[in-house]
């Protein structure tokens, strides 16, 4: 069982840490990778169609919060965005850009900030147990 953790750039890093502590402590296996919707769409689309061993997809963007929705859009596993407190509107865009995702792109969004972070990696790994208690 495998999360990937996408972040739209290399500054979203620091950020995720406290969800990769969460994940690490839980003895979940992960994968961080660094792709932008907006400056990396083609390496974003070949990662997530070549990521077959992952199991949840954690998506971290701030401000217009496109990553997580593209993602969303593309895969077949679980998708968790998570908006970071960036920008003008401290997040507030992020968050809305995610829960405003078309119909048939199912899309977790969990809340701005660190502990939207730490929840996420917390889902994950319910989702996780469950996948497991079920096979």
């Amino acid at each position: 069982m495998k999360v990937a953790i996408i972040l739209g750039s290399e500054s979203d890093r620091e950020f995720a840490q406290s969800g990769l502590d969460v994940l690490k402590a839980s003895g979940i296996d992960y994968e961080v990778v660094v792709h932008s919707a907006h400056r990396d769409l083609d390496g974003l689309l070949k990662y997530i169609h070549s990521a077959k061993d992952v199991n949840i997809i954690i998506a971290v963007a701030g401000m217009a919060a496109v990553l997580p929705g593209i993602v969303a859009s593309n895969v077949e596993v679980p998708v968790i965005g998570v908006p970071r407190e960036v920008g003008p509107f401290k997040g507030i865009d992020a968050l809305l850009s995610m829960l405003q995702v078309p119909k048939g792109v199912p899309l977790a969004t969990m809340g701005i900030g660190e502990s939207g972070m730490i929840n996420a990696a917390q889902f994950a790994i319910r989702i996780l147990k469950m996948t497991k208690n079920a096979n």
